[in-house]
């Protein structure tokens, strides 16, 4: 598997994301530091809305082969400036999450992960598991087993313990 650095602002899904790639049971979980899985990077959400802290996020990217940059689809507006991508030296696509969320703009979203210059583009929602399939695909390199077998099993709905409010969803 590709290695796959998360940027994005606080409470715009990283976490979450990853937890529906491992096919984990979601459970809400503030990142409080930098945290490297088997194949993931996530980072707060501090890091990139912070000028003095976003210089990490650059050094961060060595590590990884691709970087995603994650935009909830209820966002009113982008953290991120036209044509941003530029300035990266690895392949840098575009997550729009929480597509499922009664109040989601996922064209709008989308638009803005398209003007920052990130290719390609996926919408998820990792309590439904929509997308998930076409990130691992996206991902994989020849020889790499999958978490799942079919791309019914990766979009099932996840097991949620909490959200970020401390719901209980079971």
């Amino acid at each position: 598997m590709k290695k796959l650095i998360l940027m994005g602002r606080s409470e715009c899904g990283k976490t979450t994301l990853i937890q529906a790639l491992r096919g984990n049971v979601i459970e809400y979980h503030k990142t409080q530091y930098i945290n490297h899985y088997d194949v993931v990077i996530d980072t707060p959400g501090e890091y990139a809305e912070n000028s003095t802290l976003s210089k990490a996020l650059a050094l961060y990217t060595y590590e990884a082969d691709v970087v995603g940059l994650l935009l909830s689809a209820t966002e009113e507006y982008s953290l991120y400036p036209p044509c941003v991508t530029a300035c990266c030296n690895r392949p840098v696509i575009g997550i729009v999450t929480q597509t499922d969320h009664e109040g989601a703009h996922v064209e709008r979203a989308h638009n803005w992960l398209d003007l920052a210059g990130c290719r390609p583009i996926f919408h998820v929602s990792s309590y439904t598991g929509d997308g998930i399939w076409q990130i691992l695909n996206y991902l994989k390199e020849p020889g790499d087993k999958l978490p799942w077998e079919t791309e019914e099993e990766a979009e099932r709905p996840r097991a949620i313990i909490s959200d970020k409010y401390g719901d209980i969803k079971q």
